[in-house]
C-alpha cells in the first residue's frame, strides 16, 4: 500500500474503482509530468448520492452536504490518476482544482463548497496538497449532479 492510500486509510476512507466514463472520454491522461483527470462526480458504487440544485431550502443540496460530495469527488479524481501513473505515491503536488458547483440562483457560496475537495487533498498530501483552484456556479450538471470537479496533478 502506498503511503498516499494508507494517508486515506488513517483518514477513514478507501480509494474507489475509477468511475466509468458517462460519454466519449477518459477518466485521466498524462502528458509529461501533468496528470488532467476529466471531470469526477461523487460517484459511490457507481451511484450519485444526490442529485439537484445546490442551495438554501426545500428541495435543494444543503452547502454542507456538497461540500462532502466535493471531497468524492477528489477521491475519485485520485482513482483516476492512480490509473495512469500506477501508485498515488507518485504525485509530487496538486497543481490546479476546478471546481463545479450546480447552483440555485440564489445560491453564491461555491467556493465553501469546492472547500470539501481543497481541504481534503491538504489534509492527504499536506503541503504539496496546496493549490491554484476555480469554484465556478453553473445551472446543471452531467447526470443532474451537485458537484464535479477537475484535477491538474504534477507527478514523477
Amino acid at each position: 500500500m502506498s503511503a498516499i492510500e494508507a494517508r486515506l486509510a488513517e483518514l477513514g476512507y478507501e480509494l474507489p474503482e475509477v468511475a466509468a466514463p458517462v460519454a466519449a472520454y477518459v477518466p485521466a491522461i498524462r502528458t509529461g509530468n501533468y496528470v488532467y483527470t476529466s471531470g469526477q462526480l461523487p460517484f459511490v458504487s457507481g451511484a450519485l448520492p444526490a442529485t439537484g440544485k445546490v442551495g438554501d431550502g426545500a428541495g435543494l443540496v444543503s452547502a454542507e452536504a456538497a461540500q462532502e460530495h466535493a471531497k468524492l469527488c477528489a477521491l475519485n479524481g485520485l482513482a483516476a490518476a492512480k490509473s495512469i501513473i500506477g501508485d498515488l505515491d507518485n504525485i509530487v503536488r496538486v497543481v490546479k482544482v476546478v471546481g463545479f458547483v450546480a447552483s440555485d440562483p440564489a445560491f453564491t457560496g461555491q467556493p465553501g463548497v469546492i472547500n470539501g475537495t481543497s481541504v481534503f487533498l491538504g489534509e492527504v498530501f499536506g503541503d504539496a496538497g496546496v493549490h491554484a483552484r476555480s469554484a465556478v456556479g453553473v445551472s446543471v450538471l452531467p447526470l443532474d449532479s451537485p458537484v464535479e470537479v477537475e484535477f491538474v496533478f504534477e507527478v514523477r
